[in-house]
Formats: structure tokens, C-alpha cells, sequence
């Protein structure tokens, strides 16, 4: 799996692909949080604070991540390769989790540079070092999970079909409505007692709880089970052409 794995970090990196996703999503973000005269400008925002990044960065996300994964599954399936590498002495859960770490590590280098907005905010604190480091961190590793999550879901919708955009449209809308769709449900109080549960189920509000810098373990356990849920979805369907 390792070897799997090292070949899909390579073939991310020894092409534009991932070098232009860590661009894009530094660029989106930098001209929204530096330059653009507009709420999320963090010199206008008059507060040491990066806020405004991880309102900025799931959106970003919902779309630069299925353009990433969407290639992973439909262009084995496009080009005939999917059952030279089914042959392979891996399970099919080695494969998948190959492909997914594959691309949780690029999102992990997207983030990474990211970390110059906090050292320049930080700086510019008065005084220097006056921010919330506790909710920072915590919405760093929220974005984090969100993005595995991102992946995973994008993962999923790869293995559904051969074709790439129907695969990033599919990652999509899944993305999206697990994202903030359970939410806009909970807004309409149709469902009375459970409406807190059905809130529950989206990654807002487990996105939110993390930023506020509390590391709950049900938002932990909420990511790893929507990770290892589509995960699983992603073995079905591989395992179904099998049939």
C-alpha cells in the first residue's frame, strides 16, 4: 500500500495538478483575506484574527477538492486500468486508502503555507502575540478533518462513475449538502424534538464546534465515521465490479 501510495503523492506532485491546487487555494484565499475590500479583509477587519480563513476555506474546498479526487477512480475506470490495479497483490481497501491519503496529503500541503497568515496576524497583534491561539489551532484541525472528509466523500464519487465531471459534480453536491444542508433543514424547525439531531448530522456544526479552540471527541468520532463511512462505500462499489 505504501508503494500505492508514494505513486499517487508522486503523480500529484510531479505534476501541475498539485502544485496548481496549493496555488489556487493560497490565491482564493489571499485575495479575499489581503486585498479585495470586502468583510473578510483581515487589515479592515480592525482584530488580530484569521476568522475569516476558515470561513473563507471550506468553500474553497467543497470545489478544489472533488477537482482533485475526481480523477483518482474514473480514469482508472476511463482508461481500462481499474482491473490491472484490482490484480494487484493489495485488497481493494489498500487501494482505496492509498488513493485517499494520497489526496488528504495534498490538502495537508495546501494548508500548511497557510500558516503565514497566522504568523503575519500574529505579528500584527497589539500587542504582538495578542490572538486567540486556542480557537485557531482548533479551526486548523477542524479544516483539517473537514478536508478528509471532503476527500473521502470525493473519493466515493470517483468509484461511481467514469466520467470525471459527473464525479466532481457528484463530490459536489455530496460535499456540499453534508456540509451545510443538514443545516438549512435545522433552520426550517420542521422536525420539532430531532431537529438537533438532524443538525448534528451535517459538518457544520461539528466544523464549528471545533473552532471555537474545544476538541470534543464526538466531532472527532463524527469525522471518522463520515470518513470511514464513505470509505466503505467506495469498497461496495469497487467489490460490485466484481459481480
Amino acid at each position: 500500500m505504501y508503494t500505492l501510495l508514494r505513486k499517487e503523492v508522486s503523480s500529484f506532485l510531479n505534476s501541475l495538478i498539485g502544485y496548481s491546487v496549493v496555488i489556487v487555494f493560497l490565491l482564493i484565499n489571499g485575495l479575499f483575506l489581503w486585498i479585495f475590500p470586502m468583510q473578510f479583509n483581515i487589515p479592515d477587519y480592525g482584530f488580530a484574527s484569521i476568522d475569516n480563513l476558515f470561513t473563507l476555506a471550506p468553500w474553497v474546498f467543497l470545489f478544489l477538492i472533488p477537482a482533485i479526487t475526481m480523477r483518482s477512480f474514473a480514469e482508472e475506470q476511463r482508461s481500462g486500468t481499474i482491473e490491472l490495479l484490482l490484480t494487484k497483490p493489495l485488497t481493494d481497501l489498500e487501494i482505496i486508502l492509498a488513493k485517499y491519503l494520497a489526496g488528504v496529503v495534498l490538502v495537508l500541503f495546501s494548508l500548511l503555507p497557510t500558516l503565514v497568515y497566522f504568523v503575519s496576524v500574529y505579528r500584527l497583534g497589539q500587542p504582538a502575540g495578542n490572538i486567540d491561539m486556542g480557537g485557531t489551532w482548533g479551526s486548523y484541525l477542524g479544516l483539517l478533518f473537514l478536508g478528509a472528509g471532503f476527500t473521502a466523500i470525493g473519493i466515493f464519487a470517483s468509484s461511481v462513475s467514469g466520467n470525471q465531471i459527473v464525479s466532481f459534480l457528484i463530490a459536489v453536491f455530496l460535499s456540499g449538502f453534508i456540509y451545510i444542508g443538514f443545516e438549512f433543514i435545522y433552520s426550517l424547525s420542521l422536525f420539532g424534538r430531532i431537529d438537533l439531531f438532524i443538525q448534528q448530522l451535517g459538518i457544520s456544526a461539528h466544523y464549528a464546534s471545533m473552532s471555537r479552540g474545544v476538541i470534543d471527541t464526538r466531532d472527532i468520532i463524527y469525522f471518522l465515521s463520515l470518513i470511514a463511512v464513505f470509505l466503505m462505500l467506495t469498497r461496495f462499489n469497487l467489490e460490485r465490479r466484481k459481480w
